[in-house]
Order: structure tokens, then sequence, then C-alpha cells
């Protein structure tokens, strides 16, 4: 009778601990009472959101748990390979090129907010006096340095091809009347070269990462009616196929919700815009 019941307690809590566990299917787990749901986001804004979005997910019984990454490559990495059920850090086009790219399986499960990008004063500050052969920091990645052109384009600095859009690299400038000479380099290390160069586009998070809001602090910033502000709205993605989790809805639900719109609005200044 010893061994049966000593064999049947075993039994218990193994299942207690695999149940506790969970596997790498990208749903939600049980921890106590609350069912625990795992993101991965840049620091800012997108931790500090999903941070403000806590204690309502909590409400609708989910434990948010959060894992910062200051890059663009791991956020993704970690939810293909199933560690991670979500993402929130990057824009559609952004999405799909990686996708291409890297032979990854990543979807949109729904956009919560956009983030203007701006130009930045370096070593100059005024854009209707640019001098030759100035140096402009941009990122290098397909889909943000085509955001940083257009940018560039609209504040007359550049003309691109007619059909260049959101595809638009440094290849497709037709006029350069300043002969601007572009510093590519990853997008987080943007910010950190505005003293050695004359001017920089950067994108929202790192901005705001940097202490520099784009409402305030910029020299240009895309309108709420461009190809980019259209384009280029931050979602959050899951691998294919947990989209339509309950977990997942319920996250994207929350982030969409009234005080979340209030939380960005109020901490940001503009700076960040809530995604109809």
């Amino acid at each position: 009778m010893k061994k049966l019941l000593s064999l049947i307690l075993t039994a218990v809590l193994v299942s207690g601990i695999l149940t506790a566990c969970g596997g790498k299917d990208g749903s939600a787990q049980s921890s106590g009472e609350l069912k625990v749901i795992t993101v991965a986001a840049t620091a800012v804004p997108h931790a500090e959101i999903l941070e403000a979005a806590k204690p309502i997910m909590a409400q609708k019984g989910y434990d948010l748990q959060i894992t910062v990454f200051d890059d663009y490559v791991q956020p993704n990495n970690v939810v293909e390979e199933g560690d991670i059920d979500a993402n929130y850090f990057q824009h559609i086009p952004y999405l799909d090129s990686f996708n291409e790219e890297r032979g990854t399986h990543l979807v949109n499960a729904g956009g919560i907010h956009y983030e203007p990008f701006g130009i930045y004063a370096g070593t100059e500050s005024d854009l209707s006096n640019v001098p030759e052969g100035v140096d402009v920091a941009v990122p290098n990645d397909t889909t943000n340095e085509a955001r940083a052109l257009l940018l560039l384009q609209d504040n007359g600095l550049l003309k691109l091809k007619a059909d260049a859009g959101i595809n638009a690299t440094t290849n497709d400038i037709e006029e350069n009347p300043y002969n601007i000479k572009f510093v590519e380099m990853e997008a987080a290390q943007v910010p950190k070269v505005l003293s050695e160069v004359a001017f920089a586009v950067i994108n929202g998070n790192y901005a705001l990462d940097a202490g520099l809001n784009a409402q305030t602090d910029a020299l240009a910033t895309e309108t709420s009616d461009s190809l980019a502000a259209q384009t280029y709205v931050n979602v959050i993605a899951v691998k294919e196929g947990n989209e339509n989790s309950d977990a997942i809805k319920a996250l994207v639900e929350v982030l969409k919700s009234d005080e979340i719109r209030k939380f960005i609005e109020d901490t940001y200044q503009g700076a960040v815009v809530p995604f109809e």
C-alpha cells in the first residue's frame, strides 16, 4: 500500500510540474490562477506599453511576462522558435521583409500604434540651408531605410525614382542636390552618432530611448497623411497559426483598449500614436 501511495503521489507531482511549465507551442501556459503569455519587445515604447497593460491582462486571467530586447532580430527568432508567444516592436513591411529573407512564418495579429520617424539635428540644424556633401545617418534595414529616404524626400533633400515607394534604397535616389553622403547603420545605433553627422533619421522607439520626442525635438516628422503613416503601424506578431488563440486575442484587445490609448497619448505626447 505504501508503495502504491508513493507512486500516486509521484504521478501527481509530475503532472503538476508539466502543467506549470507548459510547452513551446506559442500558447499561454498556466501559472497558478493566471495563464502566462510571454511577449518579446524593445524597451521604448513597446515594453512600457506592455507594462501598463499587465494589470488589465491580469483582470482577464493572464500573467503578461515581458522580455526586453535591444535589436530587431532576436524578438522574431524567439517567436519563430516557439520560446516566446508573441513580439511587439515592428511594423508590417519589416515583418514581411524578415519572413522573406529568413524563411520565418510570422504573422500580424493586430496593429497597435504608429511611431512618426523624425529628422534630427546633428552638427547642422537647418533643413533649408544644408551644406554640400554632409553626412546623414539612416537605418540600414530595407524597410526603415526606405522610410527614412521618403521623409528626406518630403523635406526636399533628395528625389527618389517615381516607383521606389516603400522599397526605396539609396540606389533609387534620382536627384541628390546636396551631394549627401549616407551613413547606413543598424537602426538602434543611429541616435548614438548624432554628434558625428549633420542629420540623422531615427525610428520613433529609438528616438524615445535616446530621450528624443519626434513632436518636440525633430526638425521634421512624417505627416499623418504620408505614405509612411499609412504603412508603418507597429503590430503584435506571432507564429502563423497562433494569431487566433484566446491569449493573443486578449492581448490585442487590451492594447487597443481606451485605457491603453489614454496611457499612450498621455505618456508620449504625439511621439507614439494609437492605431485606429
